[in-house]
């Protein structure tokens, strides 16, 4: 992260700014889901991935707390006191002992309510800009402890790449491997899904379904050994989301996506994470945009387009 110093160099100071910070979206390329905590959270083990579907945000110095966007959700999103970019703002000033003045603005790329992450990728930006902004100097470590508290995928935006997320999904741990691209497309629905909304169908489901064996929470280990193995067939056969069958219960129509993506060719597909976005795993790029192609003919979603992972978390640009 870039930082500006005082003239003392012992310390940083508030930056002039503008600062832009570009965010990625991610997808989980395995989520388990564990029973109900008492403290209203799933215990969860996931596969973290940051692709090349990125938001960004701009921070300006300013005597009050503003936020503006253009872009995709323009309308959509509430821009108050609600919205993750302020109360991630908020939550730094409080940390840092600074007045909570910026002048915020979001360029939205990633779809709202999508399963993406893009609330909490738009929150680790903001804390990235609002810490180098108001010369805090914290480190990312810091900061992820800051957005912990604010939603479980922010300290996974910060640093990108892949990693498992343990525990609500706070808890980040990078995967090691050698350097591998993979190929993805996109399927971009109408509308969104509520991931409340979702984790209710699934406990519902689970409460109404005939006695089930106990969730396995060892599915992600599977993924990580097939990472490794640089092979997208292999990747593809790994591939597992538990909130899948909430997704499709709450819009059954998913169905068709997934349907068109495996007669698009895709080598596996996926809703991702709380949904409605579904993602589709290609041999390379060349494949990718064959089948975002055919997913557009079909009909099925708003949009499909590729993307290319792991990418870095948010960063200064």
């Amino acid at each position: 992260m870039t930082e500006a110093w005082g003239p003392d160099d012992d310390e940083p100071r508030p930056h002039r700014g503008p600062v832009k910070v570009r965010v990625p979206a991610k997808i989980n390329l395995h989520l388990a889901v564990g029973p109900l905590r008492p403290d209203g959270y799933h215990e969860l083990n996931t596969v973290y991935h940051a692709i090349s579907l990125f938001d960004e945000l701009t921070a300006r110095r300013g005597d009050t707390l503003t936020l503006t966007m253009e872009g995709e959700g323009t309308g959509e999103l509430e821009l108050d006191e609600s919205n993750l970019i302020i109360r991630a703002a908020r939550a730094l000033a409080a940390r840092g002992r600074v007045p909570a003045y910026a002048r915020l603005h979001l360029r939205k790329s990633i779809p709202l309510a999508g399963g993406l992450a893009g609330g909490s990728a738009d929150a680790a930006a903001t804390l990235i800009a609002c810490d180098l902004l108001w010369g805090l100097g914290l480190s990312r470590e810091e900061l992820a402890e800051v957005g912990a508290q604010l939603g479980s995928d922010i300290p996974f935006l910060l640093h990108g790449g892949t990693a498992l997320g343990t525990g609500h999904g706070e808890a980040v741990s990078p995967i090691l491997a050698r350097p591998t691209t993979w190929h993805w497309v996109v399927a971009i629905a109408d509308g969104g899904l509520s991931t409340p909304a979702v984790y209710r169908e699934l406990d519902r489901l689970r409460a109404t379904d005939r006695p089930a064996p106990p969730v396995p929470l060892g599915g992600p280990d599977q993924l990580m050994a097939a990472m490794r193995q640089r092979d997208p067939e292999i990747l593809g056969a790994a591939l597992g989301n538990d909130l899948q069958a909430a997704a499709l219960s709450l819009r059954p129509q998913l169905a068709d996506v997934l349907k068109a993506g495996h007669e698009a060719g895709a080598i596996a597909g996926i809703v991702s994470g709380s949904g409605p976005t579904c993602v589709f795993l290609a041999a390379d790029a060349a494949h990718a945009q064959e089948v975002a192609a055919e997913l557009t003919a079909a009909k099925v979603c708003r949009a499909a387009v590729t993307a290319r992972g792991p990418q870095p978390g948010a960063r200064v640009i």
